[in-house]
């Protein structure tokens, strides 16, 4: 089983430091939504979905917190946490859309209750805010187990696949996004082997994902990011599966830097590539990939490697954490509305309508 990535509580949440799997787990405890905006700054959480929840959940950490005492003071509480957590990492849109419904719950409940609060009107607040940041987990939750189905329905039996950094279980509240698929395949009898790209310089693929299929008890092997074109040529891959930090209106998805070019490969090797990903991954204000703020990170996380340094001092690093792969490229979207094929605006539209 894979370890619970968040345990919120009142007035503290429990983060999974996931900094330092597979080789120990441990938890940090945050107490407000800086803390939460750091944890997601600094990796200790990561995964589009969970980043979600986490900003869910440090949101209601402030309010309960603070305990503003009129509209006015919540309206402008609500403002000040949404625009501090997402300022912690720019790419992911899940971690602006939970952001976003957290600051809206907040501003509806200050123009249903104008001027100062009561205790109980306060109690109120605490109450609906911390509810509002169950549900969102909740979702996630559900959303991961549909999009299992969903995708795992797509492979073909003794299925060899392929997935590209980390979107399981430690991504999510639930059982992964395109990890979640191949697990999910897995119980159904459909897999042969997964293949898990090691995803330089953080290194999820080797510390995350490969962790996460090995408890599972998917057969699997791990691979450089470097082989994936030889291992996709000899070794009878038929699929692979990724997942998306921010896919635009017309499929253009971003994803862990490598994704691209996986589905270069998979395009020349006429194997589908499968982007998995909830409905909030979708952002309709992104006409297409060019709108989507690619995070460029530290120079000493391509330097380094668990603190040893591996290039030369004073070296000039380029660090882009992601990348844009175009809607072409992509033969499916699977979210936990169904399955997005081909992939355009105007089917993406229509998933999203039901």
């Amino acid at each position: 089983m894979i370890p619970p990535r968040l345990i919120f509580k009142k007035g503290v949440m429990k983060i999974l430091d996931q900094r330092l799997l597979p080789d120990k787990v441990s938890f940090i405890s945050v107490r407000d939504a800086a803390g939460t905006a750091k944890a997601t700054k600094e990796m200790a959480l990561r995964g589009a979905p969970l980043i979600g929840c986490a900003a869910a959940f440090g949101f209601a950490l402030e309010v309960r917190r603070l305990r503003p005492r009129s509209s006015a003071r919540l309206e402008r509480l609500a403002r000040r946490t949404a625009a501090l957590l997402k300022a912690a990492r720019p790419t992911a849109v899940a971690l602006f859309y939970a952001a976003d419904r957290m600051l809206h719950k907040a501003l509806v409940f200050a123009a249903a209750n104008p001027g100062v609060f009561s205790a109980g009107t306060l109690d109120r607040l605490v109450a609906l805010i911390d509810n509002e940041a169950r549900l969102v987990s909740a979702e996630d939750e559900a959303a991961c187990l549909a999009m299992g189905n969903f995708g795992a329905a797509l492979l073909p039996a003794n299925c060899v696949i392929m997935t590209h950094c980390n979107a399981g279980a430690l991504a999510t509240m639930g059982i992964g996004t395109a990890v979640g698929v191949i697990t999910a395949a897995h119980k159904g009898g459909k897999i042969k082997r997964a293949y898990s790209c090691e995803t330089r310089p953080y290194l999820q693929g080797a510390r995350l994902t490969i962790w996460e299929l090995m408890r599972e008890g998917v057969p699997s092997e791990l691979i450089t990011d470097n082989m994936a074109a030889h291992i996709i040529k000899t070794c009878g891959v038929n699929a692979v599966v990724v997942g998306a930090d921010r896919i635009a209106s017309n499929g253009d998805t971003a994803n862990k830097i490598g994704t691209y070019g996986l589905a270069v490969i998979a395009r020349h090797h006429k194997i589908p590539f499968y982007v998995a990903a909830p409905t909030p991954t979708i952002d309709l204000k992104a006409r297409d990939g060019g709108d989507i703020v690619i995070e460029e990170r530290s120079a000493g996380e391509v330097t380094f490697v668990q603190g040893r340094r591996i290039a030369p001092v004073g070296v000039k690093v380029r660090h882009p954490a992601f990348d844009v792969t175009p809607a072409g490229l992509i033969t499916a979207l699977i979210t936990e509305k169904g399955v997005i094929s081909p992939v355009t605006r105007a089917n993406i539209k229509k998933n999203l309508s039901k």
